[in-house]
C-alpha cells in the first residue's frame, strides 16, 4: 500500500480534519481562496494554511492535482 492509501491503519481521507475535507470540497468548485474564506467565515490566510495542510497530507502540490484526488476519493 502506498502512503496515499494509508497512514498506519487510517486512510488519508480519514486523517483529513472535517474542515480540511470541507476546504478540499470547496477547491473542486470554480472559486477563489477569498471566496472560500468568505463562505467559511474565516480569513484567506486561514484557508491558505488549510489548503497547504491538505496538499501535504494527500501528497499533491497543485490545485488541479488536489481536485483530481478529491474526485477520485468521492469528496465533493
Amino acid at each position: 500500500m502506498s502512503m496515499l492509501e494509508t497512514t498506519g491503519t487510517m486512510t488519508v481521507t480519514e486523517t483529513l480534519t472535517r474542515r480540511e475535507r470541507v476546504v478540499l470540497a470547496e477547491l473542486t468548485e470554480d472559486v477563489t481562496l477569498e471566496e472560500i474564506a468568505t463562505r467559511l467565515f474565516v480569513t484567506r490566510n486561514t484557508v491558505k494554511s488549510q489548503v497547504r495542510s491538505v496538499y501535504r497530507k494527500i501528497g499533491v502540490s497543485t490545485r488541479a492535482e488536489a481536485v483530481a484526488w478529491a474526485e477520485a476519493h468521492g469528496i465533493r
